[in-house]
């Protein structure tokens, strides 16, 4: 009996010694997966455990090739033309939360039209932890402890807004695009009031001997981003700039657009980009409405034809040749535009 007694001792050491050594090496399993300090997101591991699942993974998001500190500046320049804040989204193309959160920005309508309004998006490759470094530390990150991708808002003058760890946002396997748009929303910038804008570019009309250029537009209008990526070349700017102030009155971000609207376009529902010259006194010289309808982004023969006229009505310095520099560049410009639907998403 002693025998049998003591035998069973055995076992059952042997059984809680067994029990024992399993559960370390779960433990031990799942901290080789998530390291101390990394509470959130991605961060370097195996091959194996960086590459996303294919139904994760888009395009690549990050180009290892880019200059991000000149894709910041061109940014922030944007930012400053259109009211609106710079949003980097640092990570790396290995990272499956990095593919997820790209991939909310770009198919959840709420956010997509978001972040099209209100930001300047800027994604920056920051490898495994070992690219772009001066501007990670730059902006006082730690991204191996927080993980990525990571977020930083930055204003028009590219002070730091917010940093935001992307591990808060999450809900099961993806990004919760409520908790993404409440972000978003918080630090976007504050609207602008459209009576305010237009007293401001009047009295600077008046000062600078000037007339005004206004457009209607519209986040959503792909033919106003059109127009004023022509405008902002750096070849036309400062032509148009001798002779007109520029001013834009955006139909959904500004308060009292629609009333400044009102005051100067006789249509109810004029479509956009809707052009008018304006004297320094605010009355109205001309509109983009032609024979056929609103010209919007000049494209055709005709548009382009009436859109040069508008310019040469306002026009007091452009010379002639100014303005037929401004006419053909913006013809080569209309024959590289594709068709494009201009009707809010």
């Amino acid at each position: 009996m002693e025998g049998n007694a003591m035998q069973l001792r055995l076992n059952e050491f042997a059984a809680i010694g067994l029990l024992f050594a399993i559960l370390v090496g779960a433990q031990l399993s799942a901290a080789a997966q998530n390291p101390a300090g990394v509470p959130s997101g991605d961060r370097p591991a195996e091959p194996q455990a960086q590459t996303a699942p294919v139904s994760d993974r888009s395009a690549d998001i990050f180009d290892s090739a880019a200059d991000a500190k000149a894709q910041i500046a061109t940014a922030l320049e944007a930012a400053q033309r259109e009211h609106q804040r710079v949003l980097l989204l640092l990570g790396g193309n290995w990272c499956t939360w990095c593919h997820r959160l790209h991939t909310l920005f770009k198919e959840n309508k709420d956010v997509a039209r978001l972040l099209k309004s209100e930001y300047q998006l800027v994604p920056v490759d920051v490898g495994r932890f070992d690219k772009n470094t001066d501007i990670v530390s730059g902006y006082g990150l730690e991204l191996k402890k927080t993980g990525v991708p990571f977020l930083v808002v930055l204003d028009s003058d590219g002070k730091v807004l917010a940093k935001q760890e992307t591990g808060s946002l999450e809900q099961g396997q993806a990004h919760d695009p409520d908790k993404v748009l409440a972000f978003l929303t918080k630090w976007k910038a504050e609207p602008r009031d459209a009576e305010t804008v237009v007293t401001q570019a009047l009295a600077r009309a008046a000062a600078e001997h000037k007339s005004i250029l206004l457009r209607l537009q519209a986040p959503w209008c792909v033919w106003c981003r059109r127009l004023e990526a022509f405008l902002s070349r750096p070849e036309i700017e400062p032509l148009i700039g001798r002779d007109f102030v520029d001013l834009k009155i955006d139909m959904e971000r500004m308060t009292h657009a629609k009333e400044v609207a009102a005051r100067f376009c006789t249509k109810d529902a004029p479509g956009m980009p809707w052009l008018a010259v304006l004297d320094a006194e605010g009355k109205v010289v001309v509109t983009s409405d032609g024979p056929d309808g609103n010209i919007g982004c000049p494209v055709a023969p005709g548009e382009i034809s009436h859109f040069m006229e508008m310019l040469r009505k306002g026009a007091k310095k452009l010379s002639a040749g100014d303005l037929q520099k401004i006419e053909d560049l913006l013809k080569e410009a209309a024959a590289k535009f594709k068709p494009a639907a201009t009707t809010q998403p």
